[in-house]
Parts: structure tokens; C-alpha cells; sequence
């Protein structure tokens, strides 16, 4: 059995609640609930931190000892150097995910400082981007 993460950052807790036009209205916890029902052969762990250190601290504990890393750094993706140095230093591959398709917003919104150092990209088809994650690191 494959061990994942999916590791969210700043604001993600706030699905469901926040601009559900953009990430629509179901909470982050009703979906996780789902798709460990939905992938009943793939232990599944979550963490969800609004601060950057944390989510590097999350990076460093599990990159290698983990399958998998579902990497959602919501607004650090564009600003933390430090996130992208830590999957970097990992063994583990992370997927970097966002729910909103980042290069049809603000301009600032298209620099990421994970990609480089991911192993793939998946964005703009809402909570799915996840289960696209899930898939490509748990290939049937």
C-alpha cells in the first residue's frame, strides 16, 4: 500500500467558505473524507498549515519516508523560495496542485518557485487536480 500526503498551505482551510466561485463550496475535509473512501488501497494523510515554516517542517518529515507528496502551497507557491528549496531536498516526488488554473489569474500567479523541483504540475480542474495527483503517483 502507497503512503501519500496532501500537504495545503495558507488558506485552504477556509475551502468551501472562500471564493467558492473560484474553489467552489465543498470544505477540503468533505472531500478528503471522499477520496480516502475513493482509494481505499492508499493511506492517505493530510496537513494543512498557514505558515511557511511549518510546511517546510512537514517537507523535511515526511520526504523520506513517504510514496508521495501532494504539495498545495496555495499563495507561497509564488513567494517562498524555502518551500521550493525543501522539495528540492527531499527524496520523496511531490506533485505540486492548485484547484484554480494559476495562469488565468493575477500575472503574479504565474511564477512558482516548486515546479523546478517537482516532479509534475496539475492545475485548474478544482478539487479533481487531487485526485489527478493521487492517480499519477498511484498508477493502477
Amino acid at each position: 500500500m502507497k503512503k501519500l500526503i496532501i500537504i495545503n498551505g495558507p488558506n485552504l482551510n477556509l475551502l468551501g467558505k472562500r471564493e467558492p466561485a473560484i474553489y467552489g463550496s465543498l470544505s477540503f475535509t468533505e472531500f478528503f473524507d471522499t477520496v480516502k473512501e475513493k482509494y481505499p488501497n492508499v493511506e492517505l494523510d493530510y496537513f494543512q498549515s498557514n505558515v511557511e515554516g511549518l510546511i517546510i517542517d512537514k517537507l523535511q518529515e515526511v520526504g523520506f519516508s513517504y510514496d508521495g507528496i501532494i504539495l498545495n502551497a496555495g499563495a507561497y507557491t509564488h513567494t517562498s523560495i524555502g518551500i521550493g528549496d525543501a522539495v528540492k531536498s527531499i527524496e520523496t516526488p511531490v506533485v505540486e496542485v492548485h484547484i484554480s488554473n494559476t495562469f488565468g489569474r493575477e500575472a503574479f500567479r504565474h511564477q512558482s518557485y516548486i515546479s523546478a523541483h517537482a516532479k509534475g504540475v496539475i492545475l485548474g480542474f478544482g478539487l479533481q487536480s487531487y485526485e489527478l495527483a493521487i492517480q499519477s503517483l498511484c498508477p493502477s
